[in-house]
């Protein structure tokens, strides 16, 4: 069988993360995605990460996979004529310059859609398309800090911490993913394109939905706390005589199961922690109950009776102990690759599997310009001599 976007153009004009993450999302799936970099330095993201072998490094190996590398001059006129022919073969733009950029360069939406009316044109920015703030520069630690996620992630009684990884990007980016898919299921059925508007802002919040509607309920504001979370108890990670693990006890079902395997049966009738909401209230009596019996067992002793009896439980991994995790093992999560130049290479795979039209990693990511003369003559029909033309006049780049 077709891939799922296999016939679909994009042209991803995106650099950093969260562009690129929606582009890669759209590529495994069989999209066809021509990465289109400014000249000589390209993506800013070519100088993130651990350094490789051939001018590569860890971040972009790890982003671009099942792309195609192109680079025009779009400050030249011929250039930017470039990018609107191309426009006309292509099905989706995706960007996340600063808002106005690409209106500047005479290249928005708006012109888009007059050489392609069904062009997707999917915006992904800090704050959105309009508003006080859609001309404020941003990048994920701005966005995480301005939506609150900051002020609820940490240990307790701390100031807040950002979030491991560029969580502001990531979803922005699958969102923008999300909002392409919708628009192309709509130019289907009626042959209209559209602007898919995507602000990193709003998707923070939209993960802190919850929060929100509790803060909103109740008029408490959300604290750091730590490994735990507000609305379950016990949901939290606990030291043992070895090692710390989490559990989750997500329903009155299980608390009345998992008091008695610890040897705490008089637990399920205590006033105190009978339902959710009184534990919740009492959280740190129960917390100070639950941490001493922990402490009488191994992780080993209590992972097996966990295990036995069905209780969410697990251990608290780096990402060294996660790549050799069983069930990354065994269902073969991560992938690798011969990249041309960086050599042998895993990369994590398609985290989303589908039975009869699974994603796939084809191929590594490209250099800068690596296919320039290939997608100019394929895209836009021009001949050999066309393109050499070009890339004396500095007006493409690549190969």
């Amino acid at each position: 069988m077709q891939l799922p976007l296999e016939g679909v153009k994009v042209l991803d004009l995106s650099h950093a993360l969260a562009g690129p993450h929606c582009s890669t999302m759209l590529a495994d799936f069989g999209a066809e995605v021509f990465k289109l970099e400014t000249p000589v330095t390209g993506d800013i993201a070519r100088a993130w990460g651990v350094p490789l072998d051939g001018g590569e490094n860890s971040y972009f190996i790890a982003l671009h996979r099942n792309k195609r590398g192109l680079s025009i001059n779009l400050k030249s006129e011929r250039g930017r004529e470039l990018f609107m022919d191309l426009i006309e073969q292509v099905d989706v733009v995706l960007e996340n310059f600063r808002v106005g950029t690409l209106d500047k360069l005479g290249l928005g939406y708006e012109v888009a859609k007059t050489r392609n009316p069904g062009i997707i044109y999917t915006s992904i920015s800090g704050f959105g398309l309009d508003g006080p703030y859609r001309d404020r520069a941003a990048m994920d630690l701005i966005i995480q800090g301005e939506s609150g996620m900051i002020s609820v992630t940490g240990e307790p009684d701390s100031a807040g911490s950002r979030c491991g990884v560029s969580i502001a990007d990531l979803t922005a980016g699958m969102y923008a993913a999300f909002g392409t898919l919708m628009a192309l299921r709509v130019k289907e059925k009626t042959g209209q394109g559209q602007r898919v508007d995507v602000s990193m802002l709003e998707g923070q919040m939209s993960l802190l939905s919850v929060m929100i509607s509790s803060y909103l309920a109740s008029g408490n504001v959300p604290k750091p706390m730590g490994t735990a979370y507000g609305p379950l108890l016990p949901y939290q990670a606990f030291p043992t005589q070895t090692e710390s693990f989490t559990i989750a006890i997500g329903s009155e079902k299980l608390w009345k199961v998992f008091c008695p395997l610890i040897g705490r049966p008089d637990l399920t009738n205590d006033s105190r922690f009978k339902t959710n909401y009184e534990r919740t209230q009492n959280r740190a009596q129960l917390i100070d109950i639950l941490t001493q019996v922990f402490l009488t067992k191994t992780f080993a002793e209590w992972a097996e009776l966990f295990e036995a009896n069905g209780i969410p439980f697990g251990a608290l991994n780096s990402v060294d102990k996660l790549l050799e995790h069983p069930q990354v093992k065994a269902r073969e999560s991560m992938v690798s690759i011969d990249h041309p130049r960086a050599g042998p290479y895993q990369l994590v795979g398609v985290p989303v599997r589908l039975s009869e039209t699974p994603g796939a990693i084809r191929s590594p990511s490209p250099a800068l310009g690596e296919h320039t003369s290939a997608t100019l003559r394929d895209l836009l029909g021009m001949s050999d001599a066309e393109v050499e033309e070009l890339l004396a006049a500095d007006v493409a780049f690549g190969q």
